[in-house]
């Protein structure tokens, strides 16, 4: 559709006025809306446990962490819907309760999938990394339990680590750490 001469990108206000079925998830690239892809039971498992180690360790931090309904404003022509991120400020305030995106998180997790695992690593990982807030990017392997770990160390400098046995997930910017277990729990 990039090609397509008549067709117009559309910006980031004009997605979020949209009215879409709630039984579909869509997210704006380049321009272009995308529908998104459903996730597995692990998927879903190791999301919510994410969001639950986080909430409960940031509360009365003024950070919040927010599962997949929560977008990230990347520019005028992109949002995408992180499974979870974490903003900090206000996060009580009734601005921010209103709020459908967000344009500065400190941390991201994409739970991979083998449909979406090269796009997270690469097409969103470029575009993550233009977000000036963001301190940390993790993806999350929920079948073989790793994690990549990548940290903003300077303004246009990362560190990207890729963990070949399970480890848990340090995050400077929040002063905590994420344990292995708590990742992938079962129970």
């Amino acid at each position: 559709m990039r090609g397509d001469l008549q067709y117009q990108p559309i910006t980031v206000q004009q997605f979020l006025r949209i009215d879409f079925a709630s039984d579909r998830k869509y997210e704006l690239v380049g321009g272009m809306i995308r529908m998104m892809t459903g996730g597995s039971p692990a998927h879903a498992r190791v999301s919510a446990n994410i969001v639950s180690f986080l909430h409960q360790r940031l509360r009365g931090s003024g950070c919040r962490a927010y599962g997949s309904d929560m977008g990230v404003q990347i520019g005028e022509i992109d949002v995408r819907y992180p499974d979870v991120s974490v903003f900090c400020g206000d996060p009580a305030s009734v601005e921010a309760e209103e709020r459908l995106v967000y344009a500065d998180p400190v941390v991201i997790f994409e739970v991979l999938s083998p449909s979406t695992s090269k796009g997270d690593q690469n097409e969103k990982l470029g575009e993550y990394r233009e977000v000036a807030a963001l301190q940390t990017i993790v993806f999350v392997d929920p079948i073989n339990e790793l994690t990549r770990v990548v940290q903003r160390l300077g303004p246009d400098s990362w560190r990207d680590d890729l963990f070949a046995k399970p480890r848990d997930v340090n995050l400077p910017s929040l002063s905590l750490v994420v344990p292995h277990h708590e990742i992938f729990g079962r129970d």
